[in-house]
């Protein structure tokens, strides 16, 4: 018998749909069952993270995690990856670039940002890259009528930003580091200020007005909070 969303700590979007709000640097990762193939969304900030999210996802799922979408190539949603061995792996078409030849730079971040260096070392060492890269959209069925849309709304928090839509009558939209609720949106080094109102045009023309929009860090939000956001990011920035 399979376990509850509740039992596990994690919060139910929709039918088949849910997230849970990691330790530490307050991710979400985001799972999306279908009738046999199962998604997940974003991979955890260490090995250790990512087994706990593969271990908790089969439990809730029945079986094995079968597909792994990363948002974007920041070492706190990709750095568990190597837990999910076997699922395909999807990522915005040029990610795939930044995990083969960043990795010493997601190492440092990782370290600078308090993860201990042996565990950002082995996540390194072991990081697969994305063997399906998307560009523009690709839809994966995921079997009994469920439908998720890997979308490459970017560039805006990074180079290679992808949002994961899950129709249905509450659209849910997970949006990565294009939307923050706990905090600030970050702008590192390697984000594109000049182009994220425009990321957050598509991700607000992909879920409408009625999906719940879950953000890379913090509570899931609605339309209206995407919307300020995405104003502003514009105003912060000086586009329109």
């Amino acid at each position: 018998m399979t376990v509850t969303w509740e039992e596990l700590g994690w919060e139910r979007l929709a039918d088949g749909v849910g997230r849970c709000r990691l330790p530490g640097w307050d991710c979400t990762a985001g799972l999306v069952l279908g009738a046999g193939p199962a998604l997940m969304v974003d991979a955890g900030s260490s090995l250790a993270e990512g087994a706990r999210l593969r271990t908790e996802a089969q439990a809730l799922a029945g079986r094995r995690v079968t597909h792994l979408a990363l948002t974007h190539p920041h070492f706190d949603h990709v750095f568990g990856a190597a837990a999910f061995a076997g699922a395909d792996l999807y990522a915005v078409a040029g990610a795939e670039a930044v995990l083969a030849h960043g990795r010493e730079e997601l190492r440092l971040d990782a370290i600078r940002n308090g993860l201990p260096s042996p565990e950002a070392e082995e996540a390194t060492d072991t990081l697969p890259l994305p063997r399906h890269p998307v560009s523009g959209e690709w839809t994966l069925d995921l079997g009994d009528g469920r439908l998720a849309l890997l979308a490459a709304v970017g560039p805006g928090h990074t180079s290679h930003d992808l949002a994961v839509l899950v129709p249905g009558d509450l659209p849910v939209v997970f949006c990565g580091d294009l939307v923050e609720e706990s905090g600030d949106p970050q702008a590192g080094p390697d984000a594109v200020p000049s182009r994220w109102p425009a990321a957050l045009d598509r991700l607000l023309a992909l879920g409408g007005d009625r999906a719940r929009y879950v953000p890379g860090h913090g509570a899931v939000v609605d339309a209206a909070f995407v919307r300020a956001q995405r104003d502003a990011l514009a105003a912060r920035f000086g586009v329109s």
